[in-house]
C-alpha cells in the first residue's frame, strides 16, 4: 500500500463493509476459497462507505481499524488474532497471495519500522511471529499450486501412496517464495508487515510505485532489521527506488517504462514459476 491517495484511501472505504459479527475459525480463509470483495471502482458504493469509514479513521490511519476490533470481521479479512498481533489480507494484494502483520503493541504500532524495530526485545518478537505467518502462507501456496508444480509431483503421489509412507517427501519449499517485509517509507500510519508471495500477479498491481515498492531495495527484508545508521534504504526518496526502470522479478529483464508489457510478462512469469 505506496500511496495514500490511492490504496489508502481505498482501505478505509472498506471498514464498514467488511464488518461482520460472529465467531471464526482462525486458519479458515487460507483453507478455503476467497470470498468476493466489493470493487473500489463502483463509485457510488465506495462514497457510501467512505462516508461512513472517514467518520472513525483517516486514510492513513486504516489499518488502526483492525487492530482495534479485529474480532468484527470475517476470515476473508482478518486471518487470526491474539494478543499481540493481527494478519489479515491485503485488500489491494500486488500478489496472488499478501497478508499483513499487524502488531498491536500501542507503544510501537505508530512508530516508523525503523524506530520501532531499535528495540531488539520487541523485534525478536515481530519476526517470530513473522516466521509463523510465513510458514501458513507457504502452505497456502502449496494447497493453490502444489498440483501443478513440478517439485510437488513426488510428494502428491506419495500422499496416494498404499500403503501409506510413513514419512512424506519434503517436496516444494514454498517458504522460498514468500517474502516478508517492510516498506521503507510507509503509506500507512500503523506498522505493519508485508508477507507475500514472489510473484506480483494481481489486477492491483496497476502502475510504477506498485510494482518498484516491492521489486526494488525501497522493500526491506524483515531479516534486515534494524537497519544500520548509513543504510541507504533510511533515505528511500534520495535514492530514487520508486522511479527506477521494471525489472522482471524473476529473470532480470528490463522494461523501462513499459509497463504494459511489464505487465504481460509477469503473467507468464506466474505461469512458469507455479509449474517449477
Amino acid at each position: 500500500m505506496e500511496n495514500p491517495t490511492d490504496d489508502a484511501s481505498a482501505e478505509a472505504s472498506h471498514i464498514q463493509a467488511q464488518r461482520q459479527p460472529g465467531k471464526r475459525d482462525a486458519f479458515a480463509e487460507l483453507l478455503s476459497p476467497k470470498i468476493k470483495q466489493p470493487k473500489p471502482d463502483d463509485k457510488n458504493l465506495a462514497k457510501d462507505i467512505q462516508k461512513k469509514a472517514y467518520g472513525v479513521f483517516r486514510p492513513r490511519d486504516a489499518l488502526g481499524a483492525y487492530i482495534a476490533n479485529p474480532e468484527s470481521y470475517p476470515p476473508s479479512v482478518v486471518v487470526y488474532h491474539n494478543d499481540d498481533f493481527v494478519v489479515l489480507h491485503d485488500m489491494f494484494p500486488k500478489s496472488s497471495l499478501h497478508l499483513l502483520l499487524l502488531p498491536r503493541d500501542p507503544e510501537k504500532t505508530l512508530l516508523h519500522p525503523n524506530e520501532a524495530f531499535h528495540d531488539a526485545k520487541f523485534l525478536g518478537k515481530v519476526k517470530n511471529e513473522v516466521k509463523k505467518v510465513r510458514t501458513l502462507a507457504a502452505g497456502e501456496l502449496r494447497r493453490r499450486y502444489g498440483k501443478c508444480s513440478a517439485q510437488d509431483w513426488v510428494r502428491r503421489d506419495a500422499l496416494d501412496a498404499e500403503p501409506p509412507l510413513e514419512i512424506l517427501p519434503a517436496g516444494r519449499n514454498w517458504e522460498k517464495d514468500i517474502m516478508c517485509g517492510i516498506h521503507a517509507h510507509p503509506s500507512m500510519n500503523h506498522l505493519h508487515v508485508h508477507i507475500l508471495s514472489v510473484d506480483r500477479y494481481s489486477d492491483r498491481l496497476k502502475h510504477r510505485k506498485h510494482y518498484n515498492s516491492f521489486s526494488t531495495p525501497f522493500f526491506v527484508d524483515i531479516n534486515d532489521f534494524p537497519l544500520a545508521r548509513d543504510d541507504p534504504r533510511r533515505d528511500p526518496d534520495r535514492q530514487g527506488y520508486l522511479k527506477r526502470n521494471f525489472i522482471c522479478w524473476r529473470c532480470g529483464r528490463d522494461f523501462g517504462n513499459q509497463f504494459t508489457m511489464l505487465k504481460r510478462h509477469l503473467e507468464e512469469e506466474f505461469d512458469e514459476w507455479k509449474r517449477l
